[in-house]
């Protein structure tokens, strides 16, 4: 079985957010982790905290080609040319975009159509985009998605925030699922342990993932990590999926583990 983290952060200068870990997380630590637990391959969100990860992605890839991808991410705050994302993306690893659009200007901004040049561009270049929001307008994905079908979006984590705990994590189910009308709109079913009440293996988690599973399908949701905020170790992370999800099995479990995440983004095999 190819088993890929659809999620991990890499970063080499301090300030890491509360809930992830305080000290960088590196390419080397990261390998280790992933040898030991038997991943093959992760895709690197760069840090939002580090001015300099996304450099440091790039590094990383040309260093380990078939071990880490990259979906980076750039300031909204000021529009680039399609020409200038197209830069952006021709550099080793980069796979697609991704973006936290919690701070309320960027919320404004995508509301008011102050980042039509970013989905415009990512459209015309069938760019992956990768996105967390507020749960309030996870609405707003419907007629996105609707307007650029070019762009292949995945919903990081769910789209749970990392302190929400079940049920009150999953107040968005019925949106979640209706989005995935959409044939370009993906799930990443990552740091799922985070949103449990118990302890492991998290037989909580299981029904919710079992009914997006049901509406996505084993090519739109994928197994994830964002490890460096997880209180397990990786194994156990990747065997809550393939040892206690009793409903995922076979070709379609390969699939959520692995397959589909490079599919998704165009990461070769």
């Amino acid at each position: 079985m190819l088993i890929v983290d659809s999620q991990i952060h890499l970063w080499t200068n301090p300030g890491g957010p509360p809930h992830h870990r305080q000290t960088p997380y590196t390419a080397p630590l990261a390998l280790a982790d992933m040898d030991e637990a038997g991943v093959a391959r992760a895709i690197n969100c760069p840090a939002i905290w580090d001015s300099e990860a996304n450099d440091y992605a790039v590094t990383v890839a040309q260093a380990h080609p078939n071990r880490f991808a990259t979906m980076g991410w750039f300031p909204l705050s000021s529009p680039l040319t399609k020409d200038e994302i197209a830069a952006f993306l021709d550099r080793p690893g980069m796979v697609g975009l991704r973006f936290v659009l919690m701070r309320p200007d960027d919320v404004e901004a995508w509301r008011a159509g102050g980042l039509d040049w970013l989905w415009a561009a990512a459209d015309d270049l069938a760019c992956p985009v990768a996105l967390i929001m507020p749960k309030a307008i996870l609405p707003d994905i419907d007629p996105l998605a609707a307007r650029f079908p070019h762009i292949p979006f995945l919903l990081d984590h769910l789209n749970i925030g990392p302190q929400e705990k079940l049920p009150d994590a999953m107040n968005h189910l019925d949106t979640l699922l209706a989005l995935a009308a959409h044939p370009n709109v993906a799930v990443k079913a990552s740091a799922t342990p985070s949103m449990s009440n118990g302890a492991y293996p998290f037989e909580d988690v299981s029904p919710y993932l079992e009914r997006i599973f049901a509406a996505y399908g084993p090519e739109r949701m994928f197994w994830g990590t964002d490890f460096t905020r997880m209180h397990i170790t990786l194994r156990e992370c990747i065997e809550m999926f393939t040892d206690h999800l009793p409903w995922l099995k076979g070709n379609d479990l390969d699939m959520v583990m692995g397959r589909s995440i490079c599919d998704w983004v165009k990461w070769p095999a």
